[in-house]
């Protein structure tokens, strides 16, 4: 199995409001930088949506090890928590529905062929892959913007 590292991050302009994602992709001395946006979205939105569209970019099942600042990403399977809302349904240990469900879904989908580990490190530190994950996710709030005042 190829061995791939992934970082990612999600930003936010507003919560909801515009968002933007970005994510780098390393194999084998190779690095694959990819970013988008959404007009009306939230930061975990965002944080999700990166690792899911970095995840969509692998070819064949690999050992993957992705880098995030979210707590809410890594926790999530760090601590089980994705085990623990499937097992009450999609309810949180509060008995409310779990939030953005459909992103999760997709995300648990992608990872059935790849081995993932899951890693936090600190946002806005001395991650250069981070610190280029949260300039491209930045980026792309400000180009959908800059889209939206043309429309």
């Amino acid at each position: 199995m190829k061995k791939v590292v992934i970082y990612s991050d999600g930003a936010c302009s507003g919560n909801p409001g515009v968002g933007g994602w970005g994510a780098i992709l390393m194999y084998n001395g190779h690095k694959k930088e990819c970013a988008g946006y959404d007009k009306m979205t939230t930061n975990n939105r965002m944080e999700l949506f990166g690792v899911i569209m970095a995840l969509k970019n692998l070819k064949e099942p690999c050992e993957v090890e992705i880098y995030t600042d979210s707590a809410y990403v890594a926790n999530a399977f760090n601590q089980n928590w994705i085990e623990q809302w499937q097992a009450a349904g999609w309810k949180t240990a509060s008995k409310s529905e779990v939030k953005n469900q459909d992103l999760w879904k997709t995300l648990l989908s992608l990872m059935e062929r790849h081995k993932i580990t899951f890693f936090k490190v600190k946002g806005h530190a001395d991650n250069e892959f981070n610190n280029r994950c949260d300039e491209l996710a930045r980026e792309q709030i400000v180009i959908c913007k800059k889209n939206q005042s043309i429309d």
